[in-house]
């Protein structure tokens, strides 16, 4: 066992840091299975050599968080614990407590280290690839630049899309107009506006074409200029939706392309475009990929489970198909 003792100065921000009844600094160690006690304006933790580090430097993070007059919740402090998890490499390329996106409703900070670098990437560079499961914060995070550079005036418009229904986007037997049969797959990018702007705004944006949230089809044909250009759901693309939303890039804009390639919903034997562009596209200078994992989720404690399950089932799949060609090769 390991401790570590340590002393904070603002009594003030103490209070907001453990939370009502220690509240807070029973998250810590329920996550990272270590003790913590206070005594006046002293901290000790003790637990293994990792995980008495790590809940120091969440502690040290929520205090400058709560210095900073953020408030301090169960989810600032999951976050500050999964970043406290983050590899030396990523956290010293990124200064994480550094990194906020400010929207006219809200100021958004990463919640893990993958959230960190995937801000980073799409802020310095014109095509990024946001790769993983749901619940990771990848069109959260992309809307959300997209929105704080808007009201910075770095783009004139924000152009949100996704396949609508399935690769083939087969609408017609849908009821109502055009918007009826598409808004229900494109609402979790409306809800995500909304948490940002007033929703005067986002309505006036959207009216005015400074907004604009269409399926991929919609596309075709059209130069973005200007703009910061968000698909979603990429894994469902066929490569040739994938190269002609790819080629609509125009002067000083930004695409961000999130999916997850577990999840496709192709027929059978068609390739997904997002597997495909990763492939063809490796390599090439200005294109960033970001991979979330299990880890990244930020939902309810429960959806990381759920992924990290499946993920593992896939693996033994995955595996027993090896075996079973092996088995296979031999017998032949």
């Amino acid at each position: 066992m390991a401790e570590t003792e340590f002393e904070l100065f603002n009594n003030q921000l103490i209070q907001q840091l453990v939370g009502p009844q220690n509240a807070n600094l029973k998250i810590i160690e329920r996550e990272l299975n270590v003790e913590i006690f206070t005594f006046g304006n002293q901290i000790r933790i003790t637990g293994s050599d990792e995980a008495t580090d790590r809940a120091k430097a969440a502690i040290d993070a929520l205090y400058a968080k709560a210095g900073r007059g953020l408030a301090i919740g169960e989810q600032e402090v999951l976050a500050a614990v999964r970043i406290s998890g983050a590899e030396n490499a990523v956290k010293n390329k990124i200064n994480i407590d550094d990194i906020v996106l400010k929207t006219k409703k809200r100021h958004i900070y990463p919640r893990s280290a993958t959230q960190a670098e995937y801000i980073v990437e799409m802020m310095n560079n014109e095509l990024v690839f946001g790769l993983g499961p749901a619940g990771t914060g990848k069109t959260y995070l992309a809307v959300a630049l997209a929105v704080t550079m808007m009201l910075e005036g770095s783009v004139d418009k924000i152009i949100l899309t996704r396949p609508a229904v399935e690769a083939g986007e087969n609408l017609g037997f849908l009821p109502g107009d055009l918007k009826d049969k598409v808004d229900p797959y494109l609402r979790p990018l409306y809800d995500a506006l909304y948490e940002m702007l007033p929703a005067e705004q986002v309505d006036k944006k959207l009216a005015a074409g400074e907004i604009e949230i269409a399926p991929l089809a919609y596309m075709r044909g059209r130069t973005l200029a200007n703009a910061f250009v968000i698909l979603d759901e990429a894994q469902n693309t066929t490569p040739m939706q994938m190269k002609m939303f790819l080629t609509r890039l125009g002067e000083n804009s930004r695409m961000v392309v999130n999916g997850d390639l577990s999840q496709v919903d192709l027929p059978r034997g068609v390739v997904s475009g997002l597997r495909d562009a990763l492939d063809t596209l490796k390599g090439v200078n200005g294109i960033s990929a970001v991979a979330f994992s299990a880890n990244d989720v930020v939902r309810h404690g429960l959806v990381a489970k759920i992924v990290r399950a499946y993920e593992q089932r896939n693996k033994r799949e995955r595996e027993n198909d090896r075996e079973e060609n092996r088995n296979h090769e031999n017998n032949a």
